[in-house]
C-alpha cells in the first residue's frame, strides 16, 4: 500500500510518514497541491492524506481536481479544529472522510484501512463483472504439471511479464490465476479479457477506458480494465488476436506504465502485472507480419507452455472428481460418481478442446445419467463424433467399488504396488503421481 502525503509543514510530513511506516505502508509526501498533481500523474497510490489550508491549491481544489481527472484515488481530508463546515464540502467534492488535528493515529490508521479496503473491493466487483468465466483450478498428478507448479511458484514471487502458450482449452486462464493467487498480488484484483472475444471498436475502451462523449454513445466516464486491475493481475487471453492499433497502445503501456483513456488528455499510471495468452503461433505471425516484433519481445520476457490433456491422460480421473461436484451444484441435479466403464471410454478419446471438452462432455453426462452413477452409455464426445484418434493407455480397472472412481483409483494403486513389490516411490512414480500422494491415498483407502 502506498499514500500520498500532502501538506505544507514538514513536521507533520514526517510524523505521517514515519506512522506510516510503522504499519508497514508506503509513502511519498508533497508541500503543495501542485507538486501533489504532478505526483499522482506520474504514479499510482492507494490512497492521499490532504491538508485542507495549502499555499496555492487548497485542499478542496486538489480533490476537485482528482475528480474531474478520473484518479481512483480516494482522499481523507486532514482539518484543522473550527474548519468541520470547510472539510465537510470537500467531501461533497469528492473526499472520502476527514479528521481534525491533532488526529488520533489508531483512527486515522483504522479510516486509512477502512477506505483502502473498500476501495480495493470496489474494484474487484467492477472487474468481475467483466471477467471471463471461472475455470476449475490446476488440477492433475501428471510429471508435466507438477513442473508446472513449480514453475508458477518461482514465477509467482516476482513482477516479470509472463506469455502462457497451450490450446486452446488447455487451462490458459487457469494457470494465470494459480500465478496472481500465489504471489504477493494476491489481495488485489485478478482481471481477465479476452482479447479475440471484444469487437475491435469496443477493446479499446474495455481495456483503457474512456471520458463522457469521446464517442457517441459515451454518456459517462468509465475506467478501464488496466485501471481496475490496480496494483492486481491484467490477464489478456488471446493476445495473438489483438488489433495492430492497439498493438501500438499496449507497447507503451508496458514500456512507460502509463494509459490514457479513450478521448481523454492526460496519462495515468498503472501498476498491474501483465500475464497474457496465446493458443497461436505467435513467431509466425510476426513473420507474417500480423503481430509487432517488438511487442512480442515485451511479452515473452518469460514463456509457460501448458501442455494438452491427450499428454496427460492420466489425470483424466483427477480432473472428472474436481469437475463434477461444481456442475452437479450447477445443474441442481445432486452429487454423481463416474464408473470405471465411463472413465475408460473418456481415456479413449483425443481431447482436441482439452480440460474445456472434457468439462463440456462431463455437463452433458450428469444431465444425462439417470441416476447417480455416470456410466459409459452417459458419455457422448465430441472427439468420438469427430473421428479424434485415440491414445493408447492402459484403461482403468472395470471392476471398483462400486464402479466407480474411487474403486478405480484404489485398484489403480493397490496393482502398482503390487508391481513394484510395495515400493511406495517406485509405484508412485509408475502412476505419474508425488510419493506424498500416494502415501496419502493408501491412509485413504486404509491399504496398509
Amino acid at each position: 500500500m502506498k499514500i500520498l502525503i500532502v501538506d505544507d509543514e514538514k513536521n507533520i510530513r514526517d510524523s505521517l510518514g514515519r506512522l506510516l511506516e510503522l504499519e508497514g505502508m508506503k509513502n511519498e509526501t508533497a508541500e503543495s497541491g501542485e507538486k501533489a498533481r504532478e505526483l499522482i500523474g506520474s504514479r499510482r497510490f492507494d490512497l492521499a492524506l490532504v491538508d485542507l489550508r495549502l499555499p496555492g491549491i487548497s485542499g478542496q481544489d486538489l480533490v476537485e481536481w482528482i475528480r474531474d481527472e478520473g484518479f481512483l484515488l480516494p482522499v481523507i481530508m486532514i482539518s484543522a479544529h473550527g474548519e468541520i463546515q470547510d472539510a465537510v464540502r470537500a467531501m461533497q467534492a469528492g473526499a472520502r472522510d476527514f479528521v481534525e488535528k491533532p488526529f488520533d493515529s489508531n483512527t486515522l490508521i483504522a479510516k486509512i484501512r477502512a477506505i483502502t479496503g473498500e476501495e480495493k473491493n470496489r474494484n474487484i466487483t467492477e472487474a468481475a463483472s467483466r471477467k471471463l468465466p471461472e475455470m476449475p483450478r490446476l488440477v492433475g498428478e501428471h510429471p508435466l504439471i507438477r513442473d508446472l507448479r513449480e514453475k508458477i511458484s518461482r514465477l509467482a514471487a516476482g513482477d516479470s511479464t509472463i506469455l502462457i502458450t497451450g490450446e486452446s482449452g488447455s487451462g490458459k486462464e487457469v494457470v494465470a490465476r494459480e500465478i496472481h493467487e500465489t504471489s504477493p498480488r494476491s489481495g488485489e484484483p485478478f482481471v481477465a479479457v479476452n482479447v479475440g472475444a471484444i469487437p475491435e471498436n469496443l477493446l479499446e475502451s474495455e481495456l483503457f477506458g474512456h471520458e463522457k462523449g469521446a464517442f457517441t454513445s459515451a454518456d459517462s466516464r468509465r475506467v478501464g480494465l488496466f485501471e481496475l486491475a490496480g496494483s492486481g493481475t491484467l490477464f489478456l487471453d488471446e493476445i495473438g488476436e489483438m488489433p495492430p492499433a492497439l498493438q501500438v497502445k499496449l507497447l507503451r503501456v508496458l514500456q512507460d506504465r502509463m494509459i490514457r483513456r479513450l478521448g481523454g488528455a492526460r496519462d495515468i499510471p498503472v501498476n498491474a502485472r501483465i500475464l497474457s495468452a496465446t493458443n497461436r503461433d505467435l513467431e509466425a505471425r510476426v513473420a507474417e507480419g500480423l503481430f509487432r516484433e517488438d511487442l512480442f519481445y515485451r511479452i515473452n520476457v518469460i514463456r509457460l507452455s501448458i501442455p494438452a490433456l491427450r499428454d496427460r491422460k492420466e489425470d483424466i480421473p483427477l480432473l472428472a472428481e474436481s469437475l463434477l461436484p461444481r456442475l452437479c451444484g450447477r445443474l441442481n441435479c445432486g452429487q454423481k460418481k463416474i464408473s470405471a466403464e465411463a472413465l475408460r471410454k473418456l481415456g479413449s478419446y483425443g481431447f482436441p478442446g482439452n480440460v474445456r471438452e472434457l468439462e463440456n462432455i462431463l455437463e452433458r453426462a450428469v444431465i444425462y445419467s439417470p441416476d447417480s452413477v455416470i456410466r459409459e452409455e452417459d458419455i457422448e464426445g465430441r472427439g468420438e463424433q469427430a473421428g479424434t484418434p485415440a491414445v493408447q493407455q492402459s484403461p482403468p480397472p472395470e471392476n471398483g467399488e462400486n464402479g466407480t472412481l474411487r474403486g478405480a483409483e484404489r485398484e489403480l494403486i493397490e496393482k502398482a504396488l503390487k508391481e513394484h513389490e510395495g515400493n511406495r516411490t517406485r509405484a508412485a512414480k509408475a502412476l505419474g503421481i508425488s510419493r506424498r500422494t500416494i502415501i496419502y491415498k493408501i491412509k485413504e483407502y486404509r491399504m496398509e
